[in-house]
């Protein structure tokens, strides 16, 4: 019993310690804070801040704070403070007048877990990575004439939506089935270079249902809000079970990339080096990689990266 009763008053005060800490730091936070010239916005509750707003679909709950506080409005997600632009003035401000001020992001478990720790265009930090990047997308990925090269890509599979849709004249359709089809099989031909949605492929490593449900996964996990990314001192418990998908994703992810990867790099070493010529974005992004010139070596964990995008 005294054993007990020792054990459970050190935990108590351990608690109480880590308690006054934490006020004490935010009293003097708010006091040593300068007085800055916020934009209007709803006042903050301790610790969440403002994420008691939030609902399950963020840019909505937005929107309807932006009609009552204004085109330019301050929040304060947990422990950070948020400026949110609302309008096609405040759009210009953010993306073209003040668009290096603004341009790294902030580094979300998304990020960390979707995009081999911050490596591709969207959530690397901006620096000579970033830059370097937004060169290869310009000049490489998704130029004009890459383009225009998977032109035919486009025409087969809009050809392919229409024959279905006639094959199933008489019957109801749903259409969104039929456009997210095509949509991914466009875009897994130019990026990976074949269909991962063609079900009489029977030596694909991955079912057309696995493959569309880790896309699906993929968009969803990059758009929720994770209270650990704003109360960092929260990430820990991960009490909405994000990071756990996250990771379970991640793992997925980088399993069907290296074989993506290892097939490719195969391909490349069947044929000549002279008669190459680089058909998919995964044969660009090979490419660019073995490129010495570049500012800043493109890493294997980069260029899966940069297939995810």
């Amino acid at each position: 019993m005294e054993i007990s009763f020792t054990l459970t008053t050190s935990w108590a005060a351990y608690a109480v310690a880590w308690l006054a800490t934490m006020v004490i730091a935010l009293l003097c936070r708010r006091f040593h804070q300068k007085k800055l010239n916020l934009p209007p916005g709803p006042k903050p509750w301790p610790i969440v801040g403002n994420l008691n707003l939030i609902g399950t679909l963020p840019h909505r709950s937005l929107h309807q704070l932006s009609l009552t506080y204004g085109p330019l409005m301050h929040l304060r997600f947990g422990s950070f403070p948020v400026v949110v632009g609302s309008s096609m003035e405040m759009a210009k401000v953010f993306l073209k007048t003040m668009d290096v001020t603004f341009a790294d992001r902030p580094k979300t478990a998304a990020g960390k877990y979707t995009s081999y720790n911050f490596s591709d265009i969207i959530w690397s930090p901006y620096g000579p990575y970033w830059r370097q990047a937004r060169k290869m997308c310009l000049m490489e990925l998704f130029s004009a004439k890459r383009l225009e090269s998977y032109e035919h890509i486009r025409v087969e599979e809009m050809n392919s939506l229409l024959l279905g849709l006639f094959q199933s004249l008489g019957k109801p359709v749903l259409l969104k089935d039929y456009l997210t089809t095509m949509t991914l099989n466009v875009i897994s031909r130019m990026v990976l270079g074949k269909r991962y949605l063609d079900e009489s492929d029977q030596n694909s490593i991955i079912t057309p249902k696995e493959f569309v449900k880790m896309m699906d996964e993929l968009l969803l996990l990059n758009g929720v809000l994770n209270i650990g990314d704003s109360i960092p001192w929260l990430n820990f418990l991960d009490l909405q079970g994000y990071i756990k998908r996250l990771k379970a994703l991640s793992k997925k992810f980088d399993w069907f990339l290296e074989h993506v990867l290892d097939e490719h790099n195969a391909a490349r070493m069947r044929n000549d080096e002279q008669n190459h010529v680089s058909k998919d974005m995964v044969d660009v992004l090979l490419d660019l990689a073995e490129n010495q010139t570049l500012e800043v070596k493109l890493e294997r964990h980069g260029v899966k990266a940069f297939t995810l995008v």
